[in-house]
Order: structure tokens, then sequence, then C-alpha cells
């Protein structure tokens, strides 16, 4: 059993050792090693064992330089405006404020133009989440975006769609999404009267559709059955045809596969391809 005088002693009461300081305020001990060297922080307390400590006002003080040091004040002036009686250190804070503010204000600009940067070197639309809610309506998810990549990113198809997206501008933007919803609106009117699937104006509508996925990569009739199925299959893509018209996507569905069958396609086994 340990005898009385060799149990471990808990802290001093006089001070903090070094190890237990640079804990405290988040330093190494090699910093505050540094730091007493040069006079900046010394440790001005000892303990009964004779090792140096710091005390209350140490500590205050290393707070005091750490908050300089963080505003970018050389550890040589801390030193003059911690020491010298005639230095108004309020004054000096309120100065260093107002360089901070400007700092920030030159970061944020300069986060700004990097996220440009990013946007205009990332493949696929190059248009920024406002352009793109102005440009394909309120109901437009720009986040959709980065699902569809993660979905289909290592597609030889994405790689086409990318290729073709960073070349397109804002008024091409524009006329695509023009061209979709006057197909919508086409589409929509078709199902409303009762356009059966296989008939010559069902057929052109499938065309439409099929060249206006073309926009973004070549589209076989394979593919584009495959994607008709998703109108049905996929509750996003569904929902999305039922707020057209309720009942649309599984209509087109059936009329893009009378079209595929139409050219030689046959829509029960057709595979993207």
């Amino acid at each position: 059993m340990m005898s009385e005088d060799r149990r471990p002693q808990g802290p001093p009461a006089d001070g903090l050792t070094v190890g237990r300081t640079a804990a405290l305020v988040g330093v190494s001990v090699k910093t505050l090693h540094h730091w007493d060297t040069i006079g900046l922080v010394r440790p001005g307390g000892r303990t009964r064992a004779g090792y140096r400590v710091y005390g209350d006002d140490d500590v205050a003080r290393l707070h005091r330089v750490l908050v300089y040091r963080e505003i970018g004040v050389p550890l040589a002036e801390i030193g003059r405006l911690l020491d010298d009686p005639g230095v108004d250190a309020r004054e000096h804070l309120h100065r260093q404020r107002g360089q901070l503010v400007d700092r920030i204000s030159r970061l944020r600009r300069m986060v700004g133009a990097v996220d440009r940067m990013l946007l205009e070197s990332k493949p696929g639309i190059r248009l920024s989440p406002e352009e793109q809610v102005e440009i394909f309506g309120a109901d437009w998810q720009p986040g959709w975006a980065d699902e569809a990549e993660e979905r289909w990113g290592s597609t030889d198809q994405w790689a086409q769609y990318a290729e073709r997206a960073a070349g397109m501008s804002a008024e091409d933007w524009k006329a695509v999404a023009a061209t979709t919803e006057a197909l919508n609106t086409d589409l929509a009117a078709a199902y409303r009267t009762g356009v059966a699937a296989g008939s010559d104006r069902a057929n052109a509508l499938a065309e439409r559709h099929r060249a206006l996925i073309s926009t973004y990569f070549d589209c076989t009739y394979a593919m584009q059955v495959c994607i008709g199925r998703t109108y049905i299959t996929d509750r996003g893509y569904a929902a999305h045809h039922d707020a057209i018209e309720p009942g649309l996507g599984r209509w087109l569905c059936a009329v893009i596969a009378a079209n595929a069958g139409a050219h030689g396609v046959d829509p029960e086994s057709a595979t993207w391809e």
C-alpha cells in the first residue's frame, strides 16, 4: 500500500504547471516556453518544490495574448501593448476590429469568386441555383442535378450530357425549358382528349419527347422505353407527371412503347442500349 508521503499530489494550490496551463488555454508547451523566453508571458509563481507555475494573472495575460495573436498582431507588438501603460488597449482593439471586418468582407468576396469558378468548372448545368429556379420554374430543385449525377454519373450518357450542358448558355436553357413546357402542354391535351397510343398524333408526340431527351444525350428508342417505365415505377417522376395531368405518366409510357414497337423495338424486352 502506498505510503502517505508518496501518494499522487493534486493540482498545486499556488498555480498551474506548464502542461496544465497549455491544455487550459489551447497552446503547446513549446509555445509557452517560447513566450516565457521572450518575456511575453512568464509564470509568476512557484510550487513548494520550486517548480514555476502560472497564477490567475498569468493565465489572464495569456488569454489577452491569444486574442491579439488571433487578430494578427505580431508578438513583439503584443508585448508592448500589454506592458506600456501609455497604450490604450481598448482603442487598439477597436482599430483591429475594423480591420477584421474589412478582411471578412474581402474573404466573402473571395469565397463568392471561388464558388463561381467551381460552378463554371463543374460539368453539367453552368447556372446558379437562383438562375435554375428562374428558368425551370419554382418547382425546380437545384439538388436534382446532383441526385441525377449520383445515380447516372458513371454512364456514357451522363458524360455526353455533361459535355453538352457545359456549352449551353442561360438562353439555351430557356429555350429547352420553353420546349419542355410546350411538349407537356400538348401531351396533357392529347391525354385529356383520348388520343390513343400508336396513333399518328401519339407517335408524333413520342418523337418530340425523344428529341427533347436527345438534347442531353443520344436517346435510342430502347432507352426511351426504359425512361418511359420510370414514369410509372419512380415515385418522383410519377408525381411530376400527375401534377401536369393525373394519369399522364402511365399514358405517356404506353405512347412511348407503342412508337418504339413501330420502329422495331420490343418494349417488353427493351434495355438501356
